[in-house]
């Protein structure tokens, strides 16, 4: 199996869809075989997508994803384990050993995709939260007094 983690200073790099540099790490029975790294290229997410392809790789652990891009990497065969957090070595020795995805290594106030319509900046409502009493049904605080 090829997994492939995006990597930032040794670590997972907090955005797939900005990062430069992915780690590959070939698994075979439990343990790693082979370890390369690889330069993705920047712009056009397709090109990701194709790159990720052409690396081979069967298995993406990442840190923040955009859906459009997690969902071409999964339509292009790639599993994707978005939400991951920590060093690179720490993170693939994990997955090997079957305790990723864990909460234990989760980014920081990571809660995956939410459903629903709204935006963090606009009154702290987030992604697939219920509407607090006083927003209208757009989701705006009612300012009236």
């Amino acid at each position: 199996m090829r997994v492939a983690i995006p990597v930032w200073n040794g670590r997972i790099s907090p955005v797939f869809d900005a990062a430069r540099n992915v780690v590959i790490a070939d698994v075979e029975g439990g343990r790693r075989v082979l370890t390369s790294e690889a330069r993705l290229p920047e712009g056009i997410p397709q090109m990701r997508v194709r790159s990720m392809a052409a690396i081979g790789a069967e298995v993406l652990i990442c840190g923040g994803i955009s859906r459009e891009l997690a969902a071409m990497l999964q339509y292009s065969g790639i599993r994707v384990i978005p939400g991951m957090s920590g060093e690179v070595g720490e993170i693939l020795d994990a997955f090997i050993s079957g305790k990723i995805p864990s909460q234990n290594y989760f980014m920081p106030g990571w809660r995956g995709w939410r459903r629903g319509r709204g935006c963090a900046h606009r009154g702290g409502r987030q992604w697939g939260a219920p509407f607090a009493s006083g927003d209208d049904e757009r989701g705006f605080r009612n300012r009236r007094r």
